[in-house]
């Protein structure tokens, strides 16, 4: 059975390249806002890795990651946040908030997809 990932960005150039490179080895969701991320978790969808951008209109991704990690059902739900930009006080203070990777964008898919295996297989 393979393990699931929720893509959330609101750029759908990067869901379409994520799925590309992870819907061959994952069941791969992706969804272009944090607001419909919730309402899907909240269906019952328990994805076993989330990735998530940190710029988004509706919800930041920050507001996103600690809205995950207060919520009981879903805070052992690993996250890896995504950024366009380089800032070791952003990277460290999300790390410190429960996030489990940073990767800036643009990113090598196949860096992405070791660093997902590393942290769900």
């Amino acid at each position: 059975m393979k393990k699931k990932i929720l893509l959330v960005d609101d750029k759908a150039t990067i869901g379409k390249v994520a799925g590309v490179y992870l819907g061959k080895d994952y069941d791969f969701t992706y969804l272009e806002d944090p607001i419909k991320a919730i309402e899907w978790l909240n269906e019952g969808n328990m994805p076993d890795l989330i990735i998530s951008d940190i710029r988004m209109p509706l919800m930041m991704g920050d507001e996103f990651l600690k809205y995950m990690k207060n919520n009981e059902l879903f805070k052992s739900i690993p996250i890896v946040m995504l950024s366009s930009e380089e800032s070791t006080t952003e990277r460290i203070r999300l790390l410190e908030e429960g996030a489990e990777d940073y990767i800036l964008k643009p990113f090598n898919p196949l860096e992405l997809k070791i660093r997902i295996k590393k942290i769900i297989d």
